[in-house]
């Protein structure tokens, strides 16, 4: 059994939708546990480490997006890393126009369920009875036309890895609680039902 911790954050577009109470039922129905929570406007430090200014980074982001734009017969001019950079400026922007509600979820394989539950990041492609499946329409292609990012309605962890590097840039250990819920016991004790 693999107990995890995940970041998830609520964009902008979310919380003025009024989408918390839904994507949170979601994600507790599922059998994860909110271990910590708050509402906040990220500032611009904040942003800035959450979409790291990592070279290697950037340019995957950048790759993917060629690759994208390469299967729809649409040519691209910028190098994958300017991809990337475009895509973090336009990201920090957009996390930073308004209030979020970031969350760390525990749960077996915690990171995989929530980006199961949440959806691909283009919302038109993402799968019905996901949250950005069922929730947004919007698209990459559009968000191009428009030179802002996808309203994708949330963050979520990707790896493992990337929960814990984030994490600690949202919450303090005095912000995260360690405490026992009936889906603790139902879920994860080997006794329970003996």
């Amino acid at each position: 059994m693999a107990i995890e911790k995940t970041l998830v954050i609520i964009k902008p577009d979310g919380v003025q939708r009024g989408l918390i109470g839904e994507v949170l039922k979601r994600f507790e129905q599922a059998g994860l546990k909110i271990v910590g929570m708050k509402l906040t406007w990220a500032n611009e430090d904040l942003v800035g480490e959450h979409y790291a200014d990592d070279e290697e980074y950037l340019t995957g982001v950048g790759e993917k997006a060629l690759e994208n734009a390469k299967s729809k017969g649409v040519e691209i001019k910028e190098t994958a890393l300017e991809i990337g950079q475009r895509v973090r400026k336009s990201n920090m922007k957009y996390i930073s126009t308004g209030p979020v509600l970031a969350f760390v979820l525990q749960g077996n394989t915690a990171v995989q369920t929530v980006r199961n539950l949440v959806g691909g990041t283009n919302p038109l492609s993402a799968d019905i009875g996901t949250i950005r499946g069922d929730l947004s329409i919007d698209d990459f292609s559009q968000a191009d036309q428009e030179g802002r990012s996808v309203r994708n309605l949330m963050h979520a962890s990707g790896e493992v890895e990337e929960a814990e590097r984030e994490i600690p840039l949202w919450f303090n250990e005095e912000e995260l609680h360690d405490y026992q819920n009936v889906m603790d016991k139902v879920l994860h004790d080997p006794n329970w039902g003996k």
